[in-house]
């Protein structure tokens, strides 16, 4: 197969014999809609969608150095999650610019001392994040192994998604918190089941062996199919993201900006114990970002009904003072949204006199708060 070629999931024939329209993303070919995205996305908002999102890259880290490891490689303090747990993290250059944001599980511990994580990196960086975590496992007591082939990961979104997978499951998924994963059996089939995702609702993503995916899939949109469970292509995912007012690597993050510059600083645990990798730099970043406030991350509302794309100039009065990095139609909200960096003096909600030049108009937009859309607990 030459590299030019899309890798396909498991799922592929699947999602051709549901007419869903692939796309090339990050090097596989992935569904981007089934048939109406705004219907997938107002699906996922209230009722529940699935995802196939096998195209994640999964990196399993294990060895009595393991939490010593990923703590000196990312800026999260990885010793601290507790077996069965997840967290929200990243991983820097030295220089403190952002490779890549990650979800790192804590999945297991023998009696020996050996930890067994799994790190799942963004399909575009999937590659530079293993390079990147085998290079700085020198001298550490750990294996960095590439298992992006060992897993199909699907997603089931939204409200109805708890009473969808009980009915498939035994797994205590009432005690199951956000930020979590535990073993079980869904539908026969082996799984890590996590409560995490991707859309701002409750849901869960289910890491399956490639060959059992399939059966996987059928039983979930059996289970649904009473419940208004729809298939799902990124498309929606990009919206529901979007509103939910989550970064998406590629816009909101990369490797010029570091976290705090991305108003994530919180991920950067200073306080753990020796070095790491970007350590120096993050905490220049850190006291810079106190003295000069960095650009901030806003939604941006259109009055209009044009919709701002990544790469648009916010502008006042004819001055530039922030770029759209993610923009779309939401289906929530029935406005065009955006997300966008702009400068401090105009982050704050209500700001008057903003807009977005659209190829040379300048469109009103009023500046809020992320996230656009939170659901009730």
């Amino acid at each position: 197969m030459s590299s030019t070629t899309p890798r396909r999931t498991a799922l592929d024939a699947l999602h051709r014999s549901l007419g869903a329209t692939m796309t090339d993303f990050a090097g596989w070919d992935m569904p981007l809609r089934y048939g109406s995205e705004r219907d997938e996305h107002l699906a996922v908002r209230t009722k529940a969608g699935l995802f196939d999102l096998s195209h994640m890259g999964e990196i399993t880290v294990t060895g009595p150095e393991a939490s010593a490891l990923l703590d000196y490689a990312l800026v999260g303090n990885l010793g601290s999650v507790k077996v069965g747990r997840a967290r929200y993290t990243m991983i820097c250059r030295e220089d403190g610019g952002i490779l890549d944001d990650l979800i790192v599980y804590r999945l297991g511990e023998t009696e020996a001392g050996s930890s067994h994580y799994m790190v799942v990196a963004n399909a575009s960086n999937a590659q530079i994040v293993l390079d990147a975590l085998a290079e700085r496992a020198a001298g550490f007591d750990a294996d960095v192994r590439d298992d992006r082939d060992a897993y199909a990961l699907l997603a089931v979104q939204g409200p109805e998604s708890p009473g969808i997978l009980k009915s498939l499951t035994e797994a205590d998924l009432d005690g199951l918190k956000y930020y979590a994963g535990l073993p079980g059996t869904v539908a026969g089939v082996p799984a890590l089941i996590a409560r995490t995702g991707y859309t701002g609702e409750d849901g869960f993503e289910l890491f399956v062996a490639p060959a059992d995916a399939e059966k996987l899939w059928q039983a979930l949109t059996e289970a649904g199919s009473s419940v208004g469970l729809v298939p799902c292509g990124l498309s929606c995912r990009d919206t529901l993201r979007l509103e939910a007012g989550m970064p998406l690597y590629g816009h909101e993050l990369s490797t010029s900006l570091t976290p705090f510059d991305a108003g994530l600083g919180r991920v950067v645990k200073f306080e753990k114990e020796g070095d790491f990798v970007g350590r120096e730099a993050l905490t220049e970043a850190a006291s810079r970002a106190q003295e000069n406030p960095p650009r901030v991350l806003v939604g941006l509302i259109a009055e209009g009904r044009r919709v701002p794309r990544a790469g648009y100039a916010v502008v006042t009065d004819g001055k530039v003072i922030g770029e759209v990095t993610s923009g779309a139609p939401s289906p929530t909200l029935g406005k065009p949204i955006a997300m966008a960096y702009v400068d401090a003096a105009h982050s704050a909600p209500g700001t008057p006199g903003v807009g977005v030049d659209i190829r040379g108009s300048h469109e009103p937009y009023e500046v809020v708060a992320l996230p656009f859309y939170k659901r009730q607990k």
